[in-house]
């Protein structure tokens, strides 16, 4: 699934749909069909841009993700199973969540919905009651005994990387190659931590930056280059606007002791 976000012919999907493609037919709602002049991915977020030689195009609206609030109505759409285009009905159930997406790199600001999405819902989007598109299906959890989790990256967190493909083809960003966990009562209590908030880190790439370093599973991050960090969120707002190059000092505890370091960014290896 996809949807237009430019009248003409740029269509926002997931970068699994498209990945590996020799080539990429694009069939609209109306039953027209065009083959892709262009397909421009982004490995990290599961996001792909694809360029129609179309004009006039409808284009779809764009909400505000930071207004959902638990319990508001979304509507997810796309072509689901393969049958046709069909829209299924859910609320908000989480947001903010965080998933590992591939080593050292997580997903965060999820949205997590109870809208039934299934195969052939990938990439097309998730909806408020307004019909503004506030996310883009992305992941789907389906393990024996779970059901109604249904996850889709924020229009906010899928913008800048949405207009990085349209303008430049391709998304560079700067990786430290952790991956992190928001510090709250329940982890404190699970890992035994004497910090009460920051980012814990629960894994650490080997000849990353952050193993360079000296970072180790279980640090708890308080500060990234000069910022608090009392989750996962302030630390993907820290990384994004810095680029790669770039030394950051790190403040973190290791047990009860507080030690600091310097990392210099580098690129990321899924870009």
């Amino acid at each position: 699934s996809g949807w237009i976000i430019s009248e003409d012919g740029y269509i926002v999907t997931n970068n699994h749909v498209v990945e590996n493609a020799s080539s990429v037919m694009v069939t609209l709602d109306d039953g027209r069909s065009f083959e892709a002049e262009g397909v421009y991915t982004d490995e990290l977020t599961d996001l792909a841009v694809v360029k129609i030689g179309a004009k006039g195009l409808p284009v779809a609206h764009i909400g505000d993700a930071s207004a959902l609030r638990i319990g508001d109505p979304l509507v997810a759409i796309g072509n689901s199973l393969g049958m046709g285009i069909s829209a299924t009905a859910g609320i908000v159930s989480a947001v903010g969540v965080s998933l590992a997406s591939s080593p050292g790199q997580t997903l965060l600001e999820l949205v997590q919905t109870d809208a039934a999405i299934n195969p052939g819902n990938s990439g097309g989007p998730l909806v408020n009651a307004s019909a503004q598109v506030v996310g883009i299906n992305s992941i789907k959890i389906a393990q024996i005994g779970v059901e109604g989790m249904g996850y889709s990256i924020t229009i906010d967190q899928a913008l800048p990387v949405i207009q990085d493909l349209i303008e430049h083809g391709r998304v560079v960003r700067a990786w430290l190659g952790v991956g992190l966990l928001t510090v709250n009562p329940v982890v404190i209590s699970r890992y035994g931590l004497t910090v009460e908030t920051g980012v814990m880190v629960t894994e650490v790439v080997a000849g990353s930056p952050a193993d360079e370093a000296g970072l180790q599973t279980g640090d708890v991050i308080v500060v990234f280059g000069a910022r608090d960090m009392t989750g996962t969120h302030d630390f993907i707002r820290a990384i994004s606007g810095l680029f790669v190059g770039n030394q950051v000092e790190i403040v973190f505890w290791r047990g009860d002791e507080q030690k600091s370091v310097f990392a210099t960014l580098v690129a990321s290896p899924v870009s």
